[in-house]
């Protein structure tokens, strides 16, 4: 067995490897585009399966490893992604990528919350478990998006190395989680409560709900800004500002997301007070400098806005882990983590889809921009929901 700082280790490999799958096919979709000529409405579709799928699992297997331990839940689920790293490979259409796209889903849904507590599971101290466990999926994202972009841009087999090099590293990984001990008890390990697990449900414990439910429009709002980026993103930099090497598109993705590992760690050297207030002021900057950018056609100003929402994206989602991290018993740290990504994913596919459907009858610029707006007014949103959470924390100690 792993001591605790190299089980630490693997648990953050694992989840940031899950989130890099989810990524990797982004550079790649105006390649699919061109190449199978199907519409921007069918590239949503795509994308939104996969989250379909996710939601899917995280609705059955997501709180499975509060049942049944950690490391069989989690070495499935990178086994399975692996398999569908496989499928990108053979896609030959549209219908393959959704096949494709379907098992991903699947695997991350299962390995979500389950890598998520995981980590807390072996950190040194809840502080600096909920800081990595934050900044896991946007680094795995950014990592995703640049390493596809390279191998399509420079390497030899584009359309295959980027997802062969990742069912590798997810069969090691699949194996190396077997070595991390179980820090926390399995509630029950009976079939009938197993089974029980598996039926379609969501559930917070009682302590955690009033802390949850505070917390969704900044969950929303963060996630809602991803998907854009993961959905439509490659297309808003190849037609609207003109990025013709994938390679580029890559790094600008990457630098979103990578800006968000960032933004998880420079929160951590605020004062408390501050943290979520800075989350929201960067991240509805950081969107506006971005619809500015896309009216004038400034690449240079896109990249500067895309950096600024990503610090504000990985501040506002780090709040929400530690905050959520401090209110769940550590045996229901699966199924809360795994409520969270539900909403996190409904977030990040609902919005993408509509604004997939807007494309079609719109044009890409302007759903980009109105996406754009309504992105700030949910960080709006979200900052009323602190502020009246902060009131209310407030008088229940003074009572």
């Amino acid at each position: 067995m792993l001591d605790r700082p190299a089980s630490f280790l693997v648990a953050g490999a694992a989840g940031d490897a899950t989130l890099t799958a989810a990524s990797a096919p982004s550079p790649l979709y105006p390649v699919y585009q061109r190449l199978w000529g199907f519409s921007s409405f069918t590239l949503t579709v795509v994308f939104a399966v996969y989250v379909f799928a996710l939601l899917t699992a995280l609705l059955t297997v997501g709180s499975l490893s509060d049942r049944v331990g950690r490391r069989p839940v989690a070495s499935a689920a990178l086994v399975l992604l692996a398999l569908g790293m496989l499928l990108f490979t053979v896609a030959g259409g549209p219908g393959g990528l959704m096949a494709a796209r379907i098992v991903q889903g699947l695997a991350v849904g299962a390995a979500a919350g389950t890598t998520t507590a995981m980590i807390m599971d072996s950190a040194p101290d809840p502080r600096f478990g909920s800081m990595v466990s934050s900044a896991v999926p946007p680094l795995g994202i950014a990592i995703g998006a640049v390493l596809a972009g390279a191998l399509v841009e420079f390497a030899p087999l584009p359309r295959q190395l980027v997802f062969w090099i990742l069912a590798v590293v997810h069969l090691v990984l699949a194996a190396l989680v077997w070595l991390i001990p179980e820090r926390a008890r399995p509630e029950s390990t009976s079939r009938e409560s197993v089974l029980r697990s598996l039926l379609p449900s969501a559930g917070l414990p009682a302590a955690t709900r009033p802390v949850f439910f505070a917390l969704v429009p900044s969950i929303a709002a963060t996630w809602a800004l991803g998907g854009l980026y993961l959905s439509l993103g490659s297309s808003v930099l190849g037609s609207v500002l003109d990025v013709r090497s994938h390679f580029v598109v890559g790094i600008v993705l990457g630098a979103f997301f990578a800006a968000g590992v960032a933004g998880t760690v420079v929160s951590t050297v605020l004062p408390p007070r501050l943290r979520e207030w800075f989350g929201y002021g960067t991240l509805a900057a950081g969107v506006l400098l971005t619809i500015e950018a896309m009216l004038m056609g400034a690449l240079p100003l896109y990249v500067v806005g895309s950096v600024v929402a990503g610090i504000g994206f990985g501040a506002v989602f780090r709040f929400a882990v530690s905050a959520l991290g401090e209110a769940a018993p550590a045996a229901q740290r699966g199924q809360v983590f795994a409520t969270m990504y539900i909403v996190s994913y409904l977030a990040f596919s609902v919005p993408a889809l509509a604004a997939g459907l807007a494309v079609v009858r719109f044009g890409l610029k302007p759903t980009a921009v109105v996406y754009g707006a309504l992105e700030v007014a949910l960080v709006l949103l979200a900052a009323v929901a602190g502020i009246v959470r902060a009131r209310r924390e407030v008088a229940l100690v003074r009572t």
